[in-house]
C-alpha cells in the first residue's frame, strides 16, 4: 500500500527533525530568558507572521496571555496579525510590507520583544518589522528554517529550525514555541 509508505517515510522524516531540533536548546533558553526579562520588567512580546506562521503567532500569543499549562496571571503579548482593520488600511495606504512594522511603530515600546516567524526567514513584512524593532530598542526572536534567511542575521535571537520544507518548518516552529511558553510560564506560575 503505497498510503501506508508515504506516512511511514513522513513520520520518520518528522521524527530526524524534532531529533535535531535538541541541538537548539540553548538558544531556545535564550529565547526564554529574554522574554521572561521583558516580562518582569513590565514590558510586552509581540508576535508577527505571514500564512502558516500568522496563525502560529496567534496561537503563541494566546498562550501567553491566556495559559499555557498553569493557571497564572496574563502574560502581556499581542500578536500583529489580528487586527484585520490595521491590517488592510496599512497595506492600502502604505504597504504590505508595511503592515507589521507600522504597528509596531505604533505599539511598540524599547524594552519590549518582537517575536517574528519566517519559515524562509525572507518575508519583506516580517523583515521590515525586524528593522524597526532594532531602531526602537526592542529585542528581536526570530524563528526560522533553515538556513535562516535574512532574518537570521538581523535578530538578536535566531532559531533556525533544522528542516528546509516549510510543513516541517512551521511543525518545528509550533514545537519550540510551546518549549518556550512552558519555559517562560514556569516563571511567573
Amino acid at each position: 500500500m503505497k498510503s501506508n509508505d508515504e506516512i511511514e517515510k513522513y513520520c520518520d522524516e518528522v521524527a530526524k527533525n524534532f531529533s535535531n531540533l535538541k541541538s537548539l536548546s540553548l538558544v531556545i533558553s535564550e529565547a526564554s530568558d529574554v522574554i521572561v526579562d521583558a516580562l518582569q520588567k513590565g514590558h510586552k512580546v509581540l508576535f508577527c507572521g505571514n500564512g502558516g506562521s500568522a496563525s502560529d503567532a496567534q496561537h503563541l500569543s494566546a498562550e501567553f496571555i491566556g495559559r499555557f499549562l498553569d493557571d497564572r496571571q496574563p502574560l502581556a503579548a499581542l500578536a500583529l496579525t489580528v487586527d484585520t482593520s490595521a491590517l488592510t488600511a496599512i497595506a492600502n495606504d502604505y504597504s504590505f510590507d508595511d503592515i507589521f512594522s507600522r504597528q509596531l511603530q505604533g505599539l511598540g515600546r524599547s524594552g519590549d520583544v518582537l517575536f517574528a516567524l519566517s519559515t524562509s526567514g525572507d518575508s519583506a513584512n516580517v523583515i521590515n518589522a525586524v528593522k524597526m524593532a532594532s531602531t526602537m530598542g526592542i529585542k528581536v526572536i526570530g524563528l526560522t528554517g533553515d538556513p535562516g534567511g535574512t532574518l537570521k542575521s538581523l535578530a538578536d535571537v535566531p532559531i533556525c529550525v533544522p528542516a528546509r520544507k516549510t510543513h516541517h518548518i512551521q511543525e518545528m516552529h509550533i514545537a519550540v514555541g510551546h518549549m518556550i511558553c512552558g519555559i517562560v510560564e514556569a516563571q511567573f506560575s
